[in-house]
């Protein structure tokens, strides 16, 4: 599938700590949009933010925290995107969901061929 043109960012903003039936909420995120064919789906992790609770979570070395801010952004086209957006509803208890218009200008595997 070749991805290009208009098309949707959403955004999961949660903590590195989140669960989901004892598993990390990221990666249960990440495996669900990789189950509905969405075209790809990153998780980065924060090294300080902090969120509604205004309480700051740092990976500075005199403030270690195991419960740093991480996200996770899904690419594809709007109606999938949409498609999926209940399951983030299921997942999501606690956290922000955003969801931006993108052009995705190229989408191409390791080899530089589009996909």
């Amino acid at each position: 599938m070749t991805l290009q043109g208009p098309a949707t960012r959403v955004t999961v903003f949660i903590k590195e700590s989140d669960q989901w039936h004892h598993r990390p909420l990221y990666a249960e995120i990440v495996h669900r949009a990789h189950q509905a064919g969405l075209a790809g789906a990153s998780v980065f992790r924060g090294i300080e933010g902090y969120g509604r609770s205004s309480h700051i979570h740092t990976s500075r070395i005199l403030s270690l925290s195991d419960d740093l801010p991480c996200s996770v952004v899904i690419v594809d086209e709007d109606a999938k995107v949409r498609a999926f957006l209940p399951q983030l509803d299921e997942l999501v208890s606690e956290g922000l969901v955003i969801c931006d218009p993108v052009e995705v200008v190229r989408h191409a595997t390791r080899s530089g061929r589009t996909s």
